[in-house]
């Protein structure tokens, strides 16, 4: 799950925090690194309990709707659909998931209500939703698409909760969009048959993306300095003291990716840190940053060493 976008975000945010606390030693700051890739993790198993979270919320109002009508002698029942939802359902009963929530020293949703609620109400106030409880069609396909859609339209891209989020966990910060990319493909990924042995993704795509974390920061804060001259020295009519520290820690993190991992393309580099600046810099140091790269690149033999 934690992918080389996502890595490579991480390792743009802790080599900026080095260079403002640079008294850490390296291992302190790879321990950091570590613990900040597993966050993201917990982040990805956190959303994928919020349809859980959301559905039990749903299922406590229907119940008591339940309850009061039955009291009143009534028999127009609310309908069950929605906290009826098989896909909520294999999620809440999911082993991964819930060995995750049980451990004691975590956050969990249910201390939240206030989101939950608020989450409950946009999704339950939508056409997508009314559709849903109308639709003739009842199977495990349509509850499973129901959420995909919901997840889509209501979860990501939240301003409100991922800033609820980032107040949750300081490691957090940014990664949400990344994430939500990989709840989504999880969800296209369940099926019926699997109940709660359903797999998760793992937390990394491959074994050696780990390494790529630990040797990208190593190498951009062992040879800071080298990166920087050769930024100062292409910079042109710019001084290198007047480029932000962001603008600096982007360009050198990307060298550092060029020098040492010579089989990823250079355009993919590239454009990976292009769109780290567009997240964190003025809107014209993408630009800066890309000619600056490019120039870097392919006037010296940094590429090919």
């Amino acid at each position: 799950m934690i992918n080389r976008e996502l890595i490579r975000l991480k390792v743009v945010q802790l080599v900026y925090s080095q260079y403002k606390n640079p008294g850490r030693s390296l291992d302190k700051a790879l321990e950091e690194l570590a613990l900040s890739l597993g966050k993201s993790y917990d982040l990805y198993r956190y959303l994928l309990l919020l349809i859980p979270e959301i559905t039990d919320f749903a299922r406590e109002l229907y119940d008591s709707a339940c309850s009061r009508i039955s009291d009143m002698g009534g028999t127009d029942f609310p309908n069950p659909r929605f906290v009826a939802n098989r896909l909520a359902a294999q999620l809440s009963a999911n082993k991964s998931l819930n060995e995750f929530y049980d451990q004691k020293d975590i956050h969990h949703w249910d201390e939240t209500e206030a989101e939950i609620r608020l989450l409950y109400k946009a999704i339950t106030d939508s056409d997508l939703y009314r559709n849903y409880m109308l639709a003739e069609e009842d199977s495990y396909e349509a509850d499973r698409s129901f959420w995909r859609q919901a997840y889509r339209k209501f979860i990501c891209d939240n301003e409100d909760l991922d800033s609820y989020l980032e107040e949750w966990s300081l490691y957090w910060n940014d990664d949400k969009h990344v994430v939500d990319t990989f709840v989504l493909k999880t969800l296209g990924r369940f099926e019926e048959k699997n109940g709660a042995e359903q797999p998760l993704l793992p937390a990394y795509d491959k074994e050696e993306d780990f390494e790529f974390a630990r040797n990208l920061f190593s190498e951009a804060i062992l040879n800071r300095d080298y990166y920087e001259n050769l930024i100062a020295a292409n910079a042109r009519n710019w001084e290198f003291e007047r480029l932000g520290i962001m603008d600096v820690v982007i360009m050198v993190t990307a060298l550092a990716e060029i020098k040492i991992f010579p089989e990823i393309k250079l355009g993919i580099s590239i454009n990976e840190y292009i769109n780290i600046a567009k997240m964190y810099c003025p809107v014209k140091s993408a630009g800066f940053i890309n000619g600056m790269l490019d120039n870097i690149a392919n006037s010296t033999d940094i590429a090919r060493k």
